[in-house]
Order: structure tokens, then C-alpha cells, then sequence
């Protein structure tokens, strides 16, 4: 396994500000916070991204493709990350008719719903609500349908639209809404969180690529960021040589 991957292969050196988030090109990360009255900390040099591959377990997580696939994509996003929606505009569909619909990769969707996005979370475990309803399909249909209609950047989606695309997906609405409020899927998605951080995903997107196993546990190359298509088609081409 080799070297992971951000913009350029390093953390980029120029960053800004995303509301009260740090974003690294293509990737959003955990605020740095300062209290009333501090001052903010000045700016440091950038640590060298970890090379070392990551084990990730694909846990229980809903799975898009032949769940026999010799190559496992791990992807830990958050709803109302606009890079997260990058990759979903850019790159998404492409792995998709490329390589998870010619049975050579298995994608698994794990969640990292950052704290300043409000509604990541509750968008989460809707999506989970979504497939209790009607499996990894139906998971898929709303986990789509969500990037489609959000703009990002935190409340990007309102909450009340939950029911009404699962409604549109062909989904009970009414009952994905008792799920929402029951909070039943809270403790997975905290879960899943809990795995990033193991895992060292700071930022969403983070994914991880490796050949997959009976035990459900790659131990994969890091992707980090909303990255070219190239990317992706290099490392998992590499991994079916």
C-alpha cells in the first residue's frame, strides 16, 4: 500500500476560513476554537500528511455494489461538507459506472458529520432510518437525493425536507420521521465517528482503499479531499494489477 493522498499528496499550504471551520483545498476540518477574549492562534507549518496504510473496518455500513468485490472503498463523509458534495457532483457517478457497477469495487458510505454542521448528524441517521426502510437501496436512493438538494455548509438542507425526500424515494415519510425523532441510529453514527477518529479521518471526505477481506477490515490507503477522479482510477488500478 502507498502514500496517502491530499491536494498535491501534501496538506496544502493555503487555507481559509469555511464559517468557523478550517478547510484544507478540498478537504473540511475540526475548528481550532478560542474563547472570548483570546487571542487566535497563530499560524504553523503544516505536518506531513501520515503515509502509513489504516485499518478500517466497514463495520455494518451500507454497501453500494457487489458486496463480493475483490476492492473495498471506505468513504467517511458528512452531509453538509461542500466537499463531500464535490466529490458527489464530480467523481461519485464516474466510480460508479467505472468500477461498482463492473464488480470490481465495493463502495461503503461510513459517517463524519463534523460538529459545526448542524444538521450532518440528523441527516445521518435519516439516511439510516431510510434503510431500515428498504435496505442499502433505498439507503443509497436518499443518501443521493440528499447531496443533490443540499447547498452545504451546515444547514444547507432543512430537516423538514427529511420525510419529504424519503417520501420521493418511494419511502414511508411519516415513519422515517418517528425513526428521526427516536434518535434509534444516533449511537451508529457516533460509532462511526468514534472509527474515523481511530482511523485518523480529521476531515471529510477521508477514504480509505484497500483489497478487501472475509473479516470486513481493509487496511487501506488514505484519500483525503474532494479529489480529481485520477486519483481514485490510479490507486484502485494499482489494487487490480
Amino acid at each position: 500500500m502507498t502514500a496517502s493522498f491530499t491536494i498535491g499528496s501534501l496538506w496544502t499550504k493555503v487555507q481559509y476560513l469555511e464559517k468557523s471551520s478550517s478547510v484544507v483545498k478540498g478537504v473540511t476540518t475540526t475548528p481550532n476554537t478560542q474563547g472570548p477574549g483570546q487571542q487566535a492562534t497563530p499560524p504553523q507549518a503544516l505536518p506531513t500528511e501520515d503515509t502509513s496504510p489504516k485499518q478500517v473496518s466497514i463495520d455494518n455500513d451500507p454497501v453500494l455494489g457487489d458486496k463480493n468485490a475483490p476492492i473495498t472503498l471506505i468513504d467517511f463523509t458528512d452531509y453538509e461538507c461542500p466537499f463531500c458534495r464535490r466529490h458527489f457532483e464530480q467523481t461519485y457517478s464516474q466510480l460508479i459506472k467505472d468500477y461498482i457497477d463492473t464488480g470490481k469495487v465495493k463502495m461503503v458510505v461510513r459517517d463524519l458529520p463534523l460538529n459545526f454542521h448542524q444538521n450532518a448528524h440528523k441527516e445521518a441517521q435519516a439516511a439510516e432510518c431510510a434503510r431500515e426502510q428498504g435496505g442499502d437501496t433505498a439507503y443509497f436512493k436518499f443518501h443521493d437525493e440528499i447531496f443533490k438538494r443540499t447547498t452545504s455548509n451546515g444547514t444547507g438542507l432543512s430537516l423538514d425536507q427529511l420525510p419529504v425526500i424519503a417520501q420521493e424515494v418511494g419511502l414511508d415519510g411519516d415513519a422515517l420521521q418517528s425513526c428521526l425523532d427516536s434518535e434509534k441510529y444516533k449511537d451508529e453514527v457516533d460509532k462511526d465517528l468514534a472509527d474515523a477518529t481511530a482511523a485518523e479521518a480529521t476531515g471529510t471526505p477521508t477514504f480509505f482503499l484497500g483489497k478487501s477481506t472475509s473479516e470486513g477490515v481493509i487496511t487501506g490507503t488514505k484519500i483525503v479531499g474532494a479529489q480529481p477522479y485520477s486519483v481514485f482510477q490510479s490507486e484502485i488500478d494499482k489494487l487490480l494489477e
